[in-house]
This record gives C-alpha cells, sequence and structure tokens, in this order.
C-alpha cells in the first residue's frame, strides 16, 4: 500500500495509453478530512456520481479512423452515462437485434434514493471521451461549494456545466413533493450533438425506485449558450479561509494556440502549429540517463505570432509539423500559460476544451472573449480569491490564463481531456527538478531504449 499526502476533495483516476480511459479504465477517490477537522459545510449524506459517454464502437476502431487516411471522426457517442448506466434506442437502423435488449434489467435507470428533509453531498464527476454537459436535477437547485479538490465561495445554481477530467461537490437539500420522483439528467453542451440527453431517478423514499417521475424530463440549456457555461466559470472562486494566494507576477509566459492542421495528410490537433506525439522511451528515463537522442532537444515555440494570426478564420497549415520535444521548466519558478482558442480547419467553428495538468494545481487567473491581448488582459487577473483547479476549460474563439509553481520534480502532461483530441496531438509536457527524482526502479525499464 502506498501512502501519499492529499488535501481532502473529490478526485478523478484514469488510464492515459492509448484511448483506455474510453474503454472503461477510470473512478473516484474521495480524500477525507483528518480526524478532528471540519469542513465548511455540513450535510447529511455523502453520495459519488460519475458521469461519461458511452460508444459503441471500440477504442481500437476509434484511434483507427482518428490515424487513417482519409480521417475517420469518431463523431457523436450512442449514449450518456450516469454512474454507468444509459439508454439506447435498439430501434436504431443498422442495430443487431439480438445484440440490443432494452427489456434487460441491468437497462434500468440509475436511481440515488433520498430522505426527504436531508440534506447530500453530490461528488460530480466527468470523465467523458468527448462531451462537455449540463447536470441537473428537476425542480431543485444545488449549492456548488467544491471544485477539483479546493473549497469554493457557494452559489446556486440548477444547472451545472461540467468537461471532461472536473470534479464538484454539490449540497442539495431533498426538500420538494416527496410523493413523487424527479429525472436527473445530463446534456451535451458546446456541440449540436445528436445524443440523446442521459436520465437518472431522484427517488424520494419511500417510493418504489422503479416509479418514473411523472414529468417530463428537463430539456436543458441550449448546446450552444456560451454565455451561460462562461457566467458558471467566472463564479467559481476560492472560499475564504482557504484561499491560496496566486504570486502577483510570473517567470514565465506560454502562450498556446489551439489549432488544427494536416500533417503528411493526417489531420492533427496542434499546439502553436506543432502537434505532439510520444516518444518510444519515456521522458522521465530519457532525462534521468541522459538519452538525448530519444526525443526531439528543440524546446516546442512559447507563443504564435498573435498579431497577425486570425483566430476566426481556418488555419493556413503553413508549417505545421509534429514534434515530441517538451518545455523545460526552471524548479520553483512560476509559469502562466494562455490558452487561445481558434478556428478549426472547418469555417466559423471554434470549439470547447478541457485542459488538464497532471502533477499540480493551477490558479485560474482569468477568461476573456476573442484574442487575448498580453499588454491588456493580464490587468484584470484575479489575484484576490482565484480558485485553484487542475482542469479548466477554454471556449470557443476564447482564451484562459492560468499560473502555476513548477515545484513538483519531474515530467508532466498537459492536454485537452477530450480523449480524441489528445490521441490527435493535442497535449504538451513539463519537465521540472527532474534532477531531484531519486533513483528510478528497474520494473519500469523496457520501453523503447530504457534497457
Amino acid at each position: 500500500m502506498k501512502e501519499f499526502n492529499a488535501q481532502a476533495g473529490t478526485y478523478m483516476y484514469h488510464a492515459h495509453y492509448g484511448m483506455q480511459r474510453v474503454a472503461g479504465l477510470y473512478g473516484m477517490i474521495r480524500v477525507s478530512v483528518p480526524a478532528g477537522e471540519s469542513e465548511p459545510f455540513s450535510y447529511d449524506y455523502d453520495r459519488s456520481i460519475i458521469l461519461n459517454d458511452w460508444y459503441h464502437q471500440s477504442t481500437y476502431e476509434q484511434a483507427t479512423g482518428l490515424s487513417s487516411i482519409p480521417f475517420v471522426w469518431v463523431q457523436e457517442p450512442q449514449s450518456l452515462l450516469i454512474n454507468g448506466k444509459g439508454k439506447f434506442n435498439c430501434s436504431t437502423p443498422s442495430i443487431v437485434a439480438d445484440r440490443c435488449n432494452a427489456t434487460n434489467p441491468q437497462c434500468s435507470d440509475y436511481v440515488l434514493t433520498v430522505v426527504p428533509g436531508k440534506t447530500y453531498r453530490l461528488r460530480i464527476g466527468s470523465l467523458t471521451a468527448l462531451s462537455a454537459l449540463n447536470f441537473e436535477i428537476q425542480d431543485h437547485n444545488m449549492t456548488v461549494v467544491e471544485a477539483d479538490g479546493h473549497y469554493v465561495k457557494p452559489f446556486v445554481v440548477q444547472n451545472l456545466f461540467i468537461y471532461s477530467g472536473e470534479t464538484y461537490s454539490v449540497l442539495i437539500k431533498a426538500d420538494q413533493d416527496s410523493s413523487i420522483n424527479y429525472w436527473i439528467s445530463s446534456k451535451v453542451v458546446s456541440r449540436n450533438s445528436t445524443t440523446p440527453n442521459g436520465l437518472a431517478v431522484f427517488n424520494y423514499y419511500p417510493n418504489h425506485p422503479k416509479r418514473q417521475p411523472p414529468k417530463t424530463p428537463p430539456i436543458g440549456p441550449a448546446w450552444n449558450d456560451v454565455d451561460s457555461r462562461i457566467a458558471q466559470s467566472l463564479k467559481i472562486k476560492a472560499l475564504q479561509g482557504y484561499i491560496y494566494s496566486p504570486p502577483p507576477t510570473s517567470d514565465r509566459v506560454i502562450v498556446m494556440l489551439n489549432t488544427q492542421n494536416t500533417i503528411d495528410g493526417y489531420v492533427r490537433w496542434s499546439i502553436n502549429n506543432v502537434s505532439f506525439n510520444l516518444p518510444h522511451t519515456p521522458y522521465l528515463i530519457a532525462l534521468k540517463r541522459n538519452l538525448k537522442h530519444v526525443f526531439n532537444q528543440k524546446p516546442p515555440p512559447s507563443g504564435y505570432d498573435f498579431l497577425n494570426y486570425n483566430i476566426y478564420s481556418p488555419p493556413k497549415n503553413v508549417n505545421a509539423t509534429s514534434s515530441n520535444a517538451i518545455y523545460r521548466l526552471k524548479f520553483n519558478s512560476v509559469v502562466d500559460i494562455i490558452l487561445q482558442n481558434a478556428n478549426t480547419m472547418t469555417i466559423n467553428n471554434s470549439e470547447t476544451h478541457p485542459w488538464h495538468l497532471h502533477g499540480h494545481d493551477f490558479w485560474v487567473m482569468g477568461y476573456g472573449e476573442g484574442k487575448f491581448d498580453m499588454y491588456n488582459d493580464p490587468k484584470k487577473y484575479n489575484l484576490v480569491d482565484p480558485i485553484m483547479k487542475n482542469t479548466v476549460s477554454v471556449q470557443p474563439y476564447g482564451w484562459t490564463a492560468l499560473r502555476f509553481r513548477a515545484d513538483n520534480p519531474g515530467v508532466w502532461a498537459f492536454h485537452c481531456h477530450i480523449e480524441s483530441h489528445l490521441y490527435m496531438g493535442m497535449g504538451v509536457v513539463f519537465e521540472e527538478g527532474v534532477e531531484k527524482v531519486g533513483k528510478l526502479p528497474t520494473s519500469i525499464m523496457g520501453c523503447g531504449d530504457a534497457i
């Protein structure tokens, strides 16, 4: 058993080899407060909900299509899952009859049973492969109290927007008409999706858990309501008494332009016109053993031609390339990351990307629409009570600014948490303080030149 120190809160674990996360290798971790300590809110019961999307194609089929010429996109998922349960219309054309049985008891809705008058903490995590989601419980308000393991200044929502890789804790009181049950719903937002909403049952005891709610399931917000999603992000601030003040300035700024490119005929996602791919030899081993030949030693670009680049036009793919190079960060330095969204290769299209950093929490310094202004936008950063997170969204044609301290020795990925986007090159790697990492165990050797 490995012991480790971690901040109390709600976290996720998942695989990153190939597309294993899509195949179901994931879960949730709860870290409790130390004995004798209490949390800054109270509740009667604690429950966990994992949201996901589900494809009928295997991860191997999806990866093959993404790596092919001509390019084959994964398309929209067939179902949304709430704690592993969802629905699919077995009458859909091309579905083999004996492989789809909607009457199977295992296909029943997930049921969350509540006692009238009690308050519940719902730990909600999203590990979707593609979808940004709206989550709601019919006719009930939710009070957001935690995000990615950090306490937030409480605010009330009816619709919780959640992106892949994020976790939230919300408090909900079972204070509605207890003679009926209610729908729990998840809905795809940020994409004009054909995927039906995910449904579960909010079951008031002693109603039968299989008793269908009498009301029509909630429709949810419009898929392209960006303003509401940004408004929620702006509400997420650190709770007084739990504020970790950010350094007032940074030592280094890296601007990351999110674009699509075609490289040698393959469709790729790129950062500053460079699409990421992994070397055969793990970075940590290569760096500890000084194996300079196993990955590109030229660092990736720290910015793009922001004065002349038009974020509202499809990229021209000039000098697009792929690389396995990494950013080398000075240990304990403060780094700002500016995530800049732009047009994809499709006219009038820019997508939402949830970015996730391994090995650190970062301060969310600000959000904005349009092109980031490096001279004026930093003046608007929240230096008072910014929330710390490990996953954050950047909205279409917008930007998000992060700040973190490079104080965790090792090699850390920073990537879009949409599985197909990461597979197509939408990520980078940071190295910091590798010389402080101890001797590597022999059990991790064997890949590439790690003999």
